[in-house]
């Protein structure tokens, strides 16, 4: 009874004609049954976006040497943080245009654009001949990849009400695994000529650019992805009634669909608990960035550095076994977890607990063999599962917190902060990781520790950050 009770509603509900985001929306009415196909087409957008963000932390320790712009070997790091920050850099630089353009014109072009921008500057990455080759493609590809923040939006439109949640979740899930695979896939593939001499000469293509094995797979992939967004549903309303996003950011006032009033709505950045989620999210992020450059320097750098000497590959297999950990996690655990403890709980203990497993890295360093072997893969597992913990949970806080008209909005200003700290991220952690590895004999936090110590204090300032009265629920 109450199924067709919500059918006939859906049929007497006003929607506009040749308006695609009403047409998204009679859909859900209607819709019965867990959406796959949306989920499966969301989950494979967004790990287009994600897997060239890291794909090259386990090779860039040795693309930056090969460039010979380092005079030193304890500089290498430094350098190599220039490199790491400027996708960042060039996403806050945009993030907010993408978020009122997706508002103005549709989610659905700047998806386009922003998977196209992966297939074109992802590939010259992996052609870079110098570093200011590989710092302007980085650059150009984080200032035209702008679809993370219209994603979250579009993530909530494109199912029924009852799995937006699961949508959040599908976003931030897509987005940790691409954040893991593409380190592994950088590992793997990174100098095939040295790794597979019976495969790939060195006078071949990929012999003479060794670091573009990973960046062309990547590409490749996000051309398919492209090309199968064309058929990605619109969600914008686009018929007189609608709102406008730069409208929602500077004075908070919408139009209501259906009653062409203007209703007021609150102001975004007088929103405080999704500003103070964001301020809280883009802390996290800081650390979560500083953490998956370092850990990949850390880790191939040599063991007189505090390093552990391994290899891409070596690296790339513990996060190949971290992002399924991370997978299985996400699937059949998050969801209870956060259901027991609420988002907002979810982050505080989550973020609690990274506090003591940072600070163990160096301190896994000193050992050796098969016992050095299963710490740090099973520390990597267990980080990794933390920090996507913390970020989905805190998504969920944001989209809560904003009416749906304006999310698009929202989530630009999320991007662009949590894009100017991940920026600072890799270049202050590689930074501080030079510096340290030139201090091993120091009396206070010698060598590596200080760069975990550094971690752990950021860490520390984000959970104290999710007590009130700094982090405030919202109540949408």
């Amino acid at each position: 009874m109450a199924v067709e009770e919500q059918m006939k509603e859906a049929l007497l509900k006003k929607y506009y004609e040749n308006c695609p985001g009403c047409e998204v929306e009679r859909q859900n009415e209607l819709q019965r049954g867990l959406p796959v196909k949306r989920l499966i087409s969301m989950w494979i957008v967004v790990l287009s976006g994600a897997l060239p963000i890291s794909s090259m932390f386990p090779f860039l320790y040795f693309m930056v040497r090969d460039f010979h712009i380092a005079k030193r070997e304890e500089d290498i790091g430094y350098y190599a943080g220039y490199v790491g920050c400027s996708f960042m850099l060039g996403r806050a630089m945009t993030s907010v245009i993408w978020g009122v353009v997706a508002d103005r014109y549709g989610r659905k072009p700047v998806i386009i654009i922003g998977v196209a921008a992966v297939v074109i500057f992802n590939t010259m990455f992996g052609l870079s001949i110098n570093f200011w080759m590989a710092i302007t493609s980085r650059f150009l590809l984080g200032s035209l990849n702008g679809f993370l923040g219209p994603i979250k939006a579009y993530s909530t439109e494109v199912f029924p009400y009852e799995y937006q949640a699961l949508g959040i979740s599908t976003v931030s899930t897509a987005w940790g695994i691409g954040l893991i695979i593409g380190p592994a896939l950088g590992g793997f593939l990174a100098q095939p000529a040295e790794k597979y001499p019976s495969l790939f000469s060195e006078d071949s293509l990929f012999g003479r650019f060794p670091y573009l094995l990973p960046c062309l797979v990547i590409s490749v992939f996000s051309l398919v992805v492209m090309i199968a967004c064309f058929w990605l549903p619109e969600t914008l309303h686009m018929h007189n009634e609608q709102g406008d996003s730069y409208d929602n950011l500077e004075s908070g006032k919408n139009k209501t669909a259906g009653a062409g009033e203007k209703t007021p709505k609150k102001s975004l950045l007088r929103n405080w608990p999704l500003m103070s989620s964001v301020i809280v999210y883009c802390v996290f992020s800081l650390v979560d960035m500083a953490y998956s450059e370092v850990f990949s320097l850390w880790a191939v750098s040599p063991r007189k550095l505090g390093g552990l000497s391994y290899s891409t590959e070596d690296v790339g297999e513990i996060l190949s076994i971290t992002g399924v950990g991370l997978l299985l996690f996400q699937t059949f655990f998050y969801p209870y977890i956060d259901r027991l403890l609420g988002s907002m709980m979810v982050a505080r203990i989550f973020g609690a607990l990274s506090i003591p497993l940072l600070s163990s890295f160096p301190f896994i360093a000193m050992l050796s063999g098969i016992s050095l072997a299963v710490m740090v893969t099973s520390a990597s597992v267990l980080k990794n599962i933390l920090s996507l913990s913390i970020v989905t949970g805190l998504f969920l806080l944001q989209n809560r917190a904003v009416e749906q008209d304006q999310r698009g909005a929202a989530n630009g200003i999320a991007m662009t902060g949590m894009s100017l700290f991940k920026a600072v991220g890799p270049a202050v952690g590689g930074t501080i990781l030079s510096w340290a590895q030139k201090r091993q004999d120091a009396t206070f936090l010698p060598g590596v520790q200080l760069v975990f110590f550094s971690m752990c204090v950021i860490e520390f300032i984000g959970v104290l950050m999710t007590f009130k009265p700094f982090l405030v629920q919202g109540e949408n």
